[in-house]
């Protein structure tokens, strides 16, 4: 690094130094914007992407487009650093303030976002260390996005004089309503040496002294015991579990960090009616911690990219929306989804079938959702993205996609305040446990490998977790999603628990005590095996849990083969009477055995149990099922706790989700994945159907044509 380059980052280290003081101490004031009055549909707008020959006059065409449309919010700003700051300390407003104000004179409202996901090339060339340095694979050079260290200090400076810049410039524009914090955003595999500093630091302040350490962690085997800070070995090559799973840790508070830094900068500047939110790509993560994020936002917001055609359900969007609602507690926002195409490539070009996108709101906004925005308006022509396909075509002309799209704002324009803030009451949970997901990893117990051999994982926490949500969704039972840090878990019936692997003893007393005063759990293999660090329990298993499950075990085996169950217990049918990967020698105490293996050694244990402790019961899998054998164990502890009904006897292809508008009224939404006509019986109070205002009797037949939907709002 040159003399002058090297002062330049001194001096940017300094002002990152004293203008994150600043940020430390200002106490910005809460959000507090007066409540929607609709629910917002759109997409993600770049007219920067429109090719040069098409710029400036194209702009005025996709507003009146929009306008034709009831489009009513766009998503913009938070791809194109280098557009903001072409050069090192200019920056450039105009090519998005005429974007913002031709949407604030159209009366479309703008969500801005913070442009931090993907640096310039004129950082990478003055400070190439800000790349993120992988655990794992190559250093990557520039080119891909999210290839920077989020907590590299030269990053951070210009980071955060970016971020003020722009809420500063746009406080004041009404048009903005809220702020998107970075991306989708993730620990990026980071190893570089500062990330090694401060996860030293970070243990010095959790354990102490090096002696704690290493009896946490049993660092005597294999003689590995850190007799000073100095010595901690890097990440690379360790096989400590304990040290594996506080690495996982590490990685997720370094994102809360970077976000909550990110949050609290847009917070000094921002007016209190613009939000603050965080788009987190769907599912679950082994590098966030979501739940601690949250605390963060203002408003959760999430991408739920889900199948089309003949593999659109409806689960991938209901498993995400469970789960980020239940962050907060609160309804969310759906930041991307599918229009009509995506992937990197040409090789996935599955567009939906008539219906699809219009059910698909619908599927959103049932689970509490209060907008939903496509990526993106128009398909892009050229770069890495080319075929993750817009609302228009490369052709930028009104087609198929956009008249759906037409057709729901439409029809969201006149029923959308009945939609609106949507409160969800749901009495099952499932526990969702990162460190035992990141664990389980380090040591997974199903391999897709030959005979006696390993190889990678056929089976594991998420495919678990999946499995619990669905045969959930496929039962149409709401759920919502509970974690580890929460206080207790008495406003449920039912409490899942998959392979709840790492746990300290006081949340396996509180799920005892769960139980024990009434609650219903149904639990899975390897919970309560492991401590807080990964260290096997030295008591017998289930450890904490002995007295609630009503059993212990000594020895498992992994099962080479699939076993069927002694009798078929569940009636899951020949085919699906199967369990596999993992097998818990359970010796019951004072559980009654559900089922057995049918095998001539496997044979002398249970697979499943069930145990009444105090007034509640615990109902304990001991292998992996098959999807319809889980759904059938699912429905039996369902059945137990008294919520089973006429949602249960619905055609398989429609779903049903329930809740409670800003009216006041009940509303129920029944929903047809499928390409067939669906008939069934309504069974709750009279009310209207939203979307055609045709009367609904109770006890009356409904039919649901292909991809479509009723919302029946009780009177």
């Amino acid at each position: 690094m040159s003399d002058t380059r090297c002062i330049k980052r001194i001096l940017t280290i300094a002002t990152l130094l004293s203008t994150t003081v600043i940020a430390q101490t200002t106490k910005p004031q809460p959000y507090s914007a007066a409540p929607w009055e609709n629910v917002l549909y759109g997409a993600a707008y770049y007219n920067e992407y429109m090719p040069a020959e098409l710029q400036p006059g194209r702009l005025d065409k996709d507003i009146t487009l929009m306008k034709q449309a009831d489009i009513s919010v766009v998503r913009m700003g938070e791809s194109t650093w280098s557009l903001w700051e072409p050069e090192d300390g200019r920056f450039e407003y105009a090519w998005m303030d005429r974007v913002v104000d031709a949407m604030g004179k159209a009366g479309i409202k703008v969500i801005l976002g913070t442009p931090t996901y993907s640096i310039p090339t004129w950082m990478y060339h003055e400070h190439p260390e800000v790349l993120v340095d992988p655990l794992t694979g190559p250093k990557p050079s520039y080119g891909m996005r999210q290839n920077m260290d989020i907590t590299n200090p030269t990053f951070r400076f210009y980071a955060q004089r970016l971020i003020r810049n722009l809420v500063e410039h746009y406080r004041n524009n009404p048009n903005v309503i809220g702020w998107q914090i970075d991306n989708e955003t993730g620990a990026y595999n980071a190893n570089n040496p500062e990330v090694f500093t401060g996860f030293v630091d970070h243990l010095k302040q959790k354990f102490g002294t090096t002696d704690n350490l290493n009896k946490a962690w049993f660092l005597n085997y294999w003689g590995e015991d850190v007799n000073d800070w100095e010595n901690m070995p890097p990440r690379q090559n360790a096989t400590s579990t304990g040290y594996k799973l506080e690495w996982s840790r590490w990685q997720q508070m370094r994102v809360n960090d970077y976000l909550s830094w990110q949050a609290t900068i847009v917070r000094e500047y921002r007016r209190p009616d613009q939000f603050v939110t965080q788009d987190f790509s769907d599912a679950v993560h082994r590098d966030v911690n979501e739940f601690e994020v949250a605390k963060a936002l203002d408003i959760v917001s999430v991408n739920p990219y889900h199948g089309t055609q003949d593999h659109m359900d409806g689960q991938i969007q209901a498993e995400a929306g469970d789960y980020y609602r239940s962050l907060k507690h609160a309804n969310y926002l759906v930041t991307e989804t599918n229009a009509q195409t995506t992937y990197w490539a040409s090789t996935f070009q599955y567009p939906p079938y008539d219906g699809q996108l219009r059910l698909d709101v619908y599927t959103h906004l049932s689970s509490g959702a209060n907008m939903v925005e496509y990526w993106h308006w128009h398909s892009i022509h050229s770069g890495q993205e080319t075929y993750w396909k817009g609302i228009l075509s490369h052709d930028l002309e009104p087609n198929r996609p956009y008249a759906e799209v037409s057709c729901t704002a439409h029809e969201l324009q006149k029923i959308g305040p009945h939609l609106i803030d949507l409160k969800i009451t749901n009495q099952v949970a499932i526990l969702h446990s990162v460190d035992s997901l990141n664990a389980i990893d380090f040591m997974p117990f199903a391999s897709t490998g030959p005979r006696w051999a390993f190889g990678p994982a056929a089976a594991d926490y998420s495919s678990l977790l999946n499995q619990l949500h669905t045969a959930l969704y496929n039962l149409n039972v709401g759920t919502d999603f509970v974690f580890p840090e929460d206080p207790d878990f008495s406003k449920y019936k039912v409490l899942i628990v998959p392979m709840l692997y790492i746990a300290d003893d006081a949340l396996l007393q509180k799920i005892s005590d769960y139980v024990k005063n009434g609650g219903h759990v149904l639990m899975t293999f390897k919970s309560g095996f492991a401590n807080e660090n990964s260290a096997v329990r030295w008591v017998r298993a289930p450890g904490p849990l002995r007295e609630a499950a009503g059993f212990s075990y000594q020895e498992f085996s992994n099962l080479e083969k699939p076993l069927a169950l002694k009798d078929d217990p569940f009636h899951a049918g020949a085919e699906e009477n199967k369990v596999s990967y993992w097998a818990e020698f359970l010796t019951p105490e004072h559980a009654k055995a559900l089922a057995y293996y049918d095998h001539p050694f496997f044979g002398k244990w249970p697979a499943i149990t069930e145990n009444n402790y105090g007034t509640g019961t615990l109902t304990y899998e001991g292998t992996y099922l098959t999807d319809a054998l889980q759904k059938a164990v699912v429905e039996q502890v369902l059945q137990e706790a008294n919520l089973t009904g006429p949602d249960q006897q619905l055609p398989a292809p429609v779903h049903v989700k329930h809740g409670v508008n800003r009216m006041g009224k009940q509303l129920h939404y029944y929903l047809n994945y499928s390409s067939d006509p669906q008939t069934f019986t309504y069974p709750y109070k009279e009310g209207t159907d939203l979307l055609t205002n045709n009367a609904i009797a109770s006890s009356s037949k409904i039919t649901l044509q292909p991809w479509d939907v009723a919302i029946i709002e009780e009177k």
